[in-house]
This record gives C-alpha cells, sequence and structure tokens, in this order.
C-alpha cells in the first residue's frame, strides 16, 4: 500500500470520527480488501486475515502462523496466532482501546455492494466491546472515486459502444429489410462478437429483447430461448462493457427502436414518460453539483420515479432509477435507488452511475439509459442521449 493511500485514509478516518478501519478477509471473499489496500496476495488465502488502520499510529497485522506472509506488502506491526484462542487473543489486543471501527458490513444487507464480512466475524469483533460500523462511505470514496485515467477508459468505451450501439440497430433493421432471419440471440452474439474484436470486455449480457421480452428488465436471450426480429416489433438493446485493460471502468447504455416508421401511440407516449423521468434525475444531480449542495442516490431516484407516478405508471417501475459504475458494471459506490434500498450516501465527486427509468407491460416495456459522471461543480452525460424512439425503416 502505497504511504499516501494510508495518510489518505487515515484523514478519512479522522473526518468521519471512527477509530479504525478492520479488514478482514478469507479464501478472498471480500475483493475490496485487496482493491482497496493494494495488493493481490502471494498464494491462496486458506486462513483468517486481519488488518487494521488505525485514525493515527501504526497499522496493525493479524495472519495465521502457516500464512505468516501473507500481508508482508501492507505496511505495520505483523502479530501471529495459530489456533483459534491465541486468535481471539491477540484480535482483542489489537482492538483494545478502540471504541467504533468501520468493516466491510451493511445493517440488513442494505447496501450489499460492502455487505463482505459475515455475521460471526462481526458478533465477535463486538464480543470486545468494540462498535462495528459500515465502511459503505469509505468504500465509495477509496473505490468508487475515479482517477484520471479511469475517467479516460470510461469515455473510450463510451465512444466504441456508442458506434456498436448504431451498427447493431443497422444490423437489426437490414436484417427485416432484406427478409433475412435474425433472432435475438443472433444479435447478442453479433454484439459479443463485436465487443471482442473492439478490445472490450464484459462479465455477461447483453439484453436484446423484443415486444414482451423487453418488459422483463433482466431477460437475456439464450439459444435455446430466443425470439425472431421481425418488422413492427419493439426492439430494447441494453449493452455494457468496458476496455480489456486493468483498472478500466464500464459504460452501460441502454436504448429502444421500432422496426417500422410508425410506432403504436402507446408506446411514443411511455417512451417520452421515461426520457422524462431520466432527464428529471439527471437535473436534480446537476443542480446539486452546480450548486454545490449534497445530494443523496435516493433524492435521484425521488426526482425520477415521480415523473412515472404521476403518469399513472408508478407500479411499472420495478427497480431503482440506477447503479454505481466502476470497475464493476455494478459498482461500490452511491446507488440512485430509494425502491430496493434507501440509499443515504451522498453523490461524490468523479463517482460514476447510470440513470436507467423503465415502464415494462405485459406486452412491451421500455427503459432510457445513460450515464452520469459527477464532477465538483456540474454534471455531465458521457455519451449519446436517446431523445427519440428510433425507427428502423
Amino acid at each position: 500500500m502505497h504511504p499516501d493511500r494510508l495518510a489518505e485514509i487515515q484523514s478519512a478516518l479522522q473526518a468521519q470520527n471512527l477509530d479504525a478501519w478492520l479488514f478482514f478477509d478469507h479464501h478472498q471473499r471480500d475483493p475490496l480488501a485487496y482493491r482497496i489496500l493494494g495488493f493481490t496476495p502471494a498464494s491462496h488465502v486458506t486462513r483468517r486475515w486481519y488488518y487494521l488502520i488505525p485514525r493515527q499510529g501504526e497499522p496493525h497485522a493479524l495472519v495465521h502462523r502457516i500464512e505468516a506472509g501473507m500481508l508482508n506488502a501492507l505496511p505495520g506491526q505483523k502479530h501471529v496466532y495459530a489456533g483459534w484462542r491465541s486468535q481471539q487473543t491477540e484480535l482483542a489486543s489489537l482492538l483494545s482501546g478502540l471504541k467504533t471501527v468501520a468493516m466491510q458490513y451493511s445493517p440488513g444487507c442494505a447496501i450489499p455492494y460492502v455487505s463482505m464480512v459475515d455475521a460471526g466475524t462481526v458478533e465477535l469483533i463486538r464480543s470486545f466491546g468494540v462498535d462495528v460500523v459500515s465502511s459503505a462511505d469509505l468504500i465509495q470514496l477509496f473505490d468508487a472515486t475515479l482517477d484520471s485515467g479511469q475517467i479516460e477508459s470510461h469515455f473510450w468505451a463510451a465512444q466504441k459502444m456508442d458506434a456498436l450501439r448504431a451498427a447493431a440497430f443497422d444490423e437489426a433493421r437490414n436484417a427485416v429489410a432484406l427478409g433475412r432471419t435474425l433472432t435475438e440471440y443472433q444479435l447478442h452474439v453479433w454484439l459479443r462478437e463485436a465487443f471482442d474484436r473492439e478490445g472490450l470486455t464484459t462479465d455477461h449480457g447483453p439484453i436484446v429483447a423484443v415486444n414482451a421480452h423487453a418488459g422483463d428488465p433482466h431477460y437475456e436471450p439464450s439459444a435455446a430461448s430466443s425470439s425472431e426480429i421481425r418488422a413492427g416489433d419493439l426492439l430494447l438493446i441494453d449493452m455494457w462493457a468496458k476496455r480489456k485493460a486493468p483498472r478500466s471502468v464500464y459504460y452501460d447504455i441502454t436504448w429502444t427502436a421500432f422496426l417500422g416508421a410508425a410506432p403504436p401511440t402507446e408506446i411514443e407516449n411511455v417512451f417520452s414518460i421515461v426520457c422524462a423521468a431520466r432527464d428529471a434525475g439527471f437535473s436534480a444531480v446537476d443542480q446539486s453539483r452546480t450548486a454545490r449542495t449534497p445530494l443523496a442516490g435516493f433524492a435521484v431516484d425521488n426526482a425520477t420515479r415521480q415523473v412515472i407516478e404521476q403518469a399513472g405508471y408508478g407500479q411499472a417501475f420495478v427497480h431503482r432509477t440506477g447503479h454505481s459504475i466502476g470497475e464493476d458494471v455494478h459498482g461500490t459506490g452511491a446507488n440512485m435507488d430509494d425502491l430496493e434500498t434507501h440509499d443515504e450516501r451522498l453523490i461524490l465527486p468523479h463517482t460514476l452511475f447510470s440513470i436507467e427509468p423503465g415502464i415494462y407491460l405485459p406486452h412491451f416495456g421500455i427503459r432510457s439509459e445513460f450515464n452520469v459522471l459527477a464532477l465538483p461543480d456540474s454534471a455531465r452525460t458521457t455519451g449519446a442521449i436517446q431523445t427519440e424512439l428510433l425507427r428502423l425503416v
């Protein structure tokens, strides 16, 4: 861990009035710990380790005797245990005098992305008279806040992905015009192959969905189950990918189109409502950044959801407004959410997230998604914005 990172963490602990940040891992269950501490274990982690960063002073590592070198890459004093009695004795000693420590824990698992520590370990720490609080705000500060290289990687992916998105809709248009069979799954495969050619990678997806399938927010076509894309269909494409390089950041978008010149009025109306809701969410973020006033993720969800509820489609908007984006497509920063969770984390400068409201009906669904980069005194979208339902004729 770079000395500057240690100083930054200790400064944040002091600002948040926390005594320490306690990292814990077993079998590499907490990837956040390794990212934030900036090291990769030299061997498989088969025994529990602890790493305590106090608000001031030297860090302390506690490791098992047979994996005594596990945390050698990190600064601080090293303590060793073998049996469970010495483990608990050494851990109690490490925590002596501390009142409150942060851990990768979320009360009620409200923020699953940071809820990495098991309940038994939290119980053990509390048994020593130490209060365990969530590290969610610290995680956002040290994992979800992007540096200039990561931001550049996002814009690189945006340029590539916007071009591929346009090309995918052209592929659908041409197939229908020529009478060539093209299924959702075939277009899905076409996009995955295009990602690979363009130096992009993704963990899964994309979503290619027509008509009723577009009414399922997480539909994903398969070789065994896929509809043909035909004239008169609504087509939704949700795609996310990042550059094939370390520390790259995802770009995640959703666009919709109609295979024909005259979409049904209901589809156009729903599309307009979704776009208005999306833009209301962005406006809330931009106004808060411009005024330099704090804004929590749940407030963006409320601003977006209100538009859809007032239009009478509240029950058809079944997911949060947006999610944090980072090295993982679902990142560890504040989510735009007051539905699935009440995310009270503030939107921080240099964090990235999606705004993607949707209305999902039995016969079709519309979602419109773009990405937002929060800056110190403004907010900006990071790629093309869909303002009209595409007509593929």
